[in-house]
């Protein structure tokens, strides 16, 4: 979808270090940093050798207090016996994380039961170095993650990843594939006795359901932090590591950036991309990224992906890509080393006028794009795609992506104040 809007003044990235990539809210604002990556599949000589235990390096000596979001639903559904807890299930009587398991708050028990399936990802370039987290996919040792998180915010396309699972044993990881335009990458270990993470789902959700994140800020691997799901469905514009020449979505001045490793420059050529994503108020600071957003009962709604803060730390804004879309392509990156993305073809700005208030303009239909045979004419506003609302330019970019290549959508349109449908095939973003 060849959305482009007017472009804000660019601003000079901030030139403070980090841990790792990270994104941030600040007072004055500065557009994405550059970045280069690529696409498809890359993939990292291992050395083979046992796995062993020692201390997990925390990389870098200092950090700014923002990062990746990691938020998580959780709490499992229990019963209460009078004023205390209830008791731990069987299944996790075991767990490390317990001490009593004859009084077991909802938190602790969903954090319980996902904490196996969390691993800590300690990632080296030739010039930078980073920390992340991931979950757990399958038992042959798929592990999904941020693609900033293995690209060190672009930086480097084939860097060593190292993988420390819950049982302190630590692994070489190879990499399976990467996906900039949703910012997530898949990782494969060779391990044995793995817990794959339980998929839960977005659309049994509400707002203010518990919400629990999982992960490694500043490298402290097994880190549980508790709050509430605080929006189901927020867009918010994102520095990506890579996105096509001709980038697919709306080019605008974001809050929101990747910051980058201690000592090292900024790439050049980074652009933004469009995200829909789950809010949160749980605490996230850097190395949550990658890590999972669990439901009440442990289950992955989530992996985290950003905060905005005005204070260069948490203030209860965490975003986790939706585990429906997060699932999607990770299962395309096994199958594929690549994932697929939809495409609309159209020019698009903000809508806003006496006929509607939101939505997104369509300035020009490509020629011979997918929506080239449509009923769309400029000066329409598309407000809607399938069951879900377009409010902006950004929100159609980011759903319109979240649909493999070649899916069929039916998209509500806004002509001269009268509303109809259109069923239209999209393309493929390359």
């Amino acid at each position: 979808m060849n959305d482009n809007w007017s472009e804000q003044p660019e601003r000079e990235p901030s030139g403070d270090a980090h841990e790792q990539p990270t994104q941030h809210l600040m007072d004055a604002p500065p557009p994405p940093p550059p970045s280069q990556a690529s696409y498809g599949q890359q993939s990292v000589p291992v050395q083979e050798k046992k796995p062993k235990r020692i201390n997990w390096p925390v990389l870098g000596s200092s950090v700014v207090l923002a990062a990746l979001l990691g938020g998580g639903a959780g709490g499992l559904a229990v019963n209460y016996f009078g004023n205390n807890g209830a008791s731990a299930g069987a299944e996790i009587e075991q767990s490390p994380q317990l001490n009593r398991t004859d009084d077991v708050t909802p938190t602790t028990e969903a954090a319980a039961v996902a904490s196996p399936s969390v691993v800590t990802l300690s990632v080296g370039g030739d010039q930078a170095q980073g920390s992340g987290s991931g979950v757990v996919l399958d038992e042959q040792g798929h592990i999904l993650t941020n693609n900033h998180v293995v690209t060190l915010g672009g930086q480097s396309a084939a860097a060593n990843v190292m993988v420390q699972t819950s049982d302190g044993q630590v692994h070489e990881a190879e990499v399976v594939g990467l996906d900039p335009m949703s910012d997530l990458a898949v990782i494969k270990i060779e391990a044995e006795n793995l817990t794959p993470i339980e998929m839960g789902s977005t659309e049994d959700l509400n707002v203010g359901d518990q919400a629990v994140a999982i992960g490694a800020p500043m490298g402290l691997s097994g880190t549980v932090t508790q709050g509430i799901v605080s929006t189901l469905d927020r867009t918010i514009s994102v520095a990506s590591s890579a996105v096509p020449e001709e980038p697919e979505t709306p080019e605008e001045e974001s809050p929101f950036e990747f910051g980058l490793p201690e000592d090292t420059e900024p790439p050049t050529g980074q652009g933004q991309i469009h995200l829909n994503v789950l809010q949160s108020d749980a605490a996230i600071n850097p190395g949550n990224s990658g890590g999972p957003l669990v439901d009440h009962e442990g289950r992955l709604i989530g992996i985290n992906v950003a905060i905005a803060t005005r204070t260069e730390g948490n203030v209860g804004l965490g975003f986790a890509i939706p585990v429906d879309y997060a699932q999607r392509v990770a299962q395309e990156l096994i199958e594929n080393g690549e994932a697929t993305h939809g495409m609309l073809g159209v020019s698009i700005v903000p809508a806003g006028d006496q006929n509607v208030s939101s939505g997104a303009r369509v300035l020009e239909v490509v020629e011979d794009g997918p929506a080239a045979g449509a009923n769309l004419e400029t000066d329409d506003v598309i407000v809607g795609i399938d069951d879900k609302s377009v409010t902006d330019p950004g929100s159609l970019s980011a759903t319109v992506s979240e649909y493999p290549a070649d899916s069929e959508v039916e998209m509500t349109v806004v002509r001269d104040g009268e509303e109809f449908t259109e069923t239209l095939q999209l393309g493929s973003m390359e």
